[in-house]
């Protein structure tokens, strides 16, 4: 794909080592294009999508128009295109927009040249829907319990030791994200200043956002719960759904 792109484009486009999952609901394998040094994020679900993925995918992206080159259904806005390959929805997302004249956005026949190429790759591309690892079971049974039901998608990794934990089913996404050596939590910085939660020094409760985030020692870990249609979700559930690992982050 990449090789493609920039015999096309007539700019060198590269592949940032490393995947990932946004634990979003619908939750999305992402990837990231560089083009020389413009970032460009592609996103497929990681689950098959539901007959209104693309609207939740392009909800708040500003005004909304038809994507004709990529067929019927397929929409772009100035900050994201989205469309399906198959039975899943894909979303790309320039870092500085599309037609937008900014230093680090592309221009739309670029954006459409790498949603074809995109549309080309993702049938080979598709990972398995479940993807564990040994300590994410931990809160297996509490994650569960948040979904109603046997979640299924897994999505457990780790980059540079850090540990991501996601289940997800296609109403319910949950998620368990530790991160080392973060100097500040930004969620701190919200106006007017989260909620306080009894977990971590500090911990913070965002229930807009269905998220705690608090700090043990040189950790910073984030537990959230999303579900469609949205819902407030107690602190005491996200406390429940990350206590059974909490040994394990008091290391």
């Amino acid at each position: 794909m990449t090789s493609t792109l920039t015999a096309q484009l007539h700019v060198p486009v590269t592949a940032k080592p490393n995947a990932w999952n946004d634990g979003g609901l619908p939750a999305m394998d992402l990837c990231t294009l560089l083009l020389e040094d413009r970032v460009v994020t592609i996103g497929v679900t990681a689950l098959p999508r539901q007959p209104d993925s693309l609207n939740r995918l392009i909800t708040g992206a500003g005004k909304v128009d038809p994507l004709t080159e990529l067929g019927p259904g397929a929409l772009i806005t100035e900050s994201r295109m989205v469309f399906t390959v198959g039975d899943r929805a894909v979303r790309i997302t320039p870092a500085g927009g599309i037609d937008r004249s900014t230093a680090d956005g592309i221009d739309r026949a670029k954006a459409v040249a790498i949603a074809l190429a995109t549309r080309n790759a993702v049938p080979t591309s598709l990972r398995d829907a479940r993807q564990t690892d040994a300590a994410c079971q931990l809160s297996n049974s509490q994650a569960e319990g948040f979904a109603g039901a046997q979640v299924q998608l897994r999505r457990d990794y780790r980059v540079r030791g850090a540990l991501t934990c996601i289940w997800g089913t296609y109403d319910a996404t949950v998620s368990i994200v530790e991160a080392f050596d973060q100097p500040t939590i930004p969620e701190a910085d919200r106006t007017p200043p989260p909620q306080l939660a009894p977990v971590g020094q500090p911990g913070y409760y965002l229930p807009d956002k269905g998220e705690l985030v608090f700090r043990l020692g040189r950790r910073v870990v984030r537990v959230t719960g999303l579900t469609n249609p949205p819902r407030v979700v107690p602190l005491a559930t996200l406390q429940g759904i990350v206590d059974p690992m909490m040994p394990l982050f008091l290391r």
